[in-house]
């Protein structure tokens, strides 16, 4: 049998020119480029597939993406320490494998991961948003009043359904647990919405971004995203604020290996909300 290696990609790309993550039939994709570029490589037919930690969607970025890949181990022997630079010479320059190493025992890119962390950047500046950030930063032509928002995103951190907040997915889950929302100012006029949890569904973030945008600008109470996700389901209100505002940061790990395939067994389970005590 071929003994085999199990790595991991630490991934950045703009977004702009991809049509997603995922690997789709005529269309350019993250996943499709770098595993084109792998199997040219590594001299794979067909390359190899890689497992993310998160698909982003058309248009999304990411600086801290996370995959894994399982490959033959002679194939990677022989260009061991080099795989970074070598595939930056295949790879178009809108994506860049960082770092490639050896997974450590029972590492898992999508289930061993604690945490995602998103960063959702708008600028209110009336003029409009620099020229040279209009690739990842939203431009929203009203005031945001910032304290408005963390008072609304504050009543949304904790373990919900956040159906009211997702594309359904037929058998999928939309309990989740929000570990953090908070906006700052990275500048005078860009606002920065920093947005982390256990894990995301589909479209979560920039509706819950969309949401917060018009409790900024003064046109919906502090309350109403709260009142949104009690509810349940999806509000035509709530407008999924647009992709290229949205940079995938950072995905967390266990720092020790034993956990890593406890991670993954956890994450696979499927999640229920504990019932609430009757009054």
């Amino acid at each position: 049998m071929t003994a085999l290696v199990r790595l991991r990609l630490d991934i950045g790309y703009d977004g702009t020119d991809f049509a997603g993550w995922a690997r789709q039939p005529g269309q350019r994709t993250v996943q499709g480029v770098i595993e084109d570029a792998l199997g040219r490589l590594l001299r794979l037919d067909p390359p190899p597939m890689l497992t993310v930690a998160g698909r982003t969607d058309a248009g999304v970025h990411a600086r801290g993406q996370v995959a894994h890949v399982v490959v033959p181990a002679a194939a990677y022997a022989t260009i061991n320490g080099t795989m970074p630079r070598r595939l930056a010479g295949l790879l178009p320059p809108d994506v860049r494998v960082w770092r490639v190493s050896v997974a450590p025992e029972g590492f898992d890119a999508r289930f061993s991961a604690l945490s995602r962390r998103y960063v959702y950047r708008v600028c209110d500046d009336p003029v409009g948003v620099d020229p040279l950030r209009r690739h990842d930063v939203l431009w929203w032509p009203r005031p945001l009043n910032l304290d408005r928002m963390n008072m609304a995103a504050r009543l949304l951190v904790g373990e919900h359904d956040f159906a009211a907040y997702c594309r359904k997915r037929e058998g999928a889950t939309t309990i989740r647990e929000l570990l953090r929302f908070e906006w700052t100012r990275e500048a005078p006029r860009l606002a920065a919405a920093t947005v982390k949890a256990d894990a995301f569904c589909h479209s979560m973030v920039r509706a819950l971004v969309g949401a917060l945008l018009v409790v900024g600008d003064g046109r919906r109470e502090v309350d109403w995203p709260a009142q949104v996700l009690t509810a349940g389901v999806r509000d035509s209100a709530v407008n999924v604020a647009p992709a290229h505002g949205l940079t995938l940061e950072e995905i967390e790990y266990p720092t020790e290996e034993t956990l890593l395939a406890q991670r993954a067994q956890e994450t696979r389970r499927v999640r229920t909300l504990a019932p609430q005590p009757e009054h």
